[in-house]
């Protein structure tokens, strides 16, 4: 059996470590938001472990390209990988970090081959929800003009965002927060259309598999109909011809007679 390269299982190996970080960056990014009376050690402590997570995607990502056979191959193929990375370097945002680790751990996820499509689909929107919440509360919370101040304004929001149903009581107003409607706007609707898809082939390899056993029964009583002839033929040779054994009409002469 052909061993697995190293890149691939690297991958396996650190798929639910790396997990696990994003679970601890989803705490630290949402307590000061959740909590603005949080105390300066509780902030501190937070970003650290922003920072922390995301450097660790970073470095999965370098020791990832190094492990790769075809490093220029691995860069064009993970582009959108290697701007997440870049990302929070050019401006130290919190709200750049969150949409880098966002991205990191997207694609790593979408690289596991045990992660199912619903799953996946199902984490996204979670995720998405969460996310969107906690981004557009922290931009528009001090906002003069906003009207999303609370955390369930903000869920409420991002939810009849990303179904596009928009109600309109609630909006962003500042730049940032409208940026994070259109984002919020796209994915709902990306997101929609993959399950949407989903769904649809779904039905339609249950209607394959409905067409295979149909032909398979079809081939099988063509079969068994074809044997079925070919015997009744062999059947009438051996009636026209007498079957093999048969005693024939000469008088038998038993001993006696002679």
């Amino acid at each position: 059996m052909k061993e697995a390269p190293a890149q691939v299982r690297w991958e396996r190996h650190t798929q639910r470590p790396l997990f696990g970080l994003a679970l601890a960056f989803a705490v630290a990014y949402a307590v000061p938001i959740v909590d603005p009376d949080a105390s300066p050690g509780v902030v501190s402590a937070c970003l650290s472990v922003e920072w922390v997570v995301w450097g660790t995607f970073a470095l999965d990502y370098v020791i990832r390209l190094v492990l790769a056979e075809r490093r220029a191959e691995f860069v064009r193929g993970h582009w959108l990988d290697l701007c997440a990375v870049v990302l929070p370097l050019v401006q130290p945002l919190r709200l750049l970090r969150l949409v880098s680790t966002l991205l990191l751990v997207g694609q790593r996820a979408r690289m596991a081959s045990q992660v199912r499509l619903t799953t996946y689909v199902a984490g996204s929107v979670v995720g998405l929800l969460m996310f969107g919440s906690l981004a557009v509360l922290s931009v528009e919370r001090d906002s003069p003009n906003g009207n999303i101040k609370t955390l369930g304004d903000a869920v409420w929001w991002s939810f009849t965002t990303m179904t596009t149903v928009g109600y309109g009581d609630h909006a962003p107003t500042t730049g940032v927060g409208r940026i994070l409607a259109v984002g919020l706007m796209l994915s709902g609707i990306a997101l929609l259309g993959v399950v949407t898809a989903n769904i649809a082939a779904w039905f339609i390899a249950r209607f394959e598999m409905d067409d295979v056993e149909e032909r398979r029964q079809t081939e099988a009583i063509r079969v068994l109909t074809e044997e079925v002839r070919a015997l009744r033929a062999e059947v009438a040779s051996l009636s026209g011809t007498g079957l093999p054994g048969q005693v024939g009409e000469e008088k038998v002469r038993w001993p006696a007679d002679s």
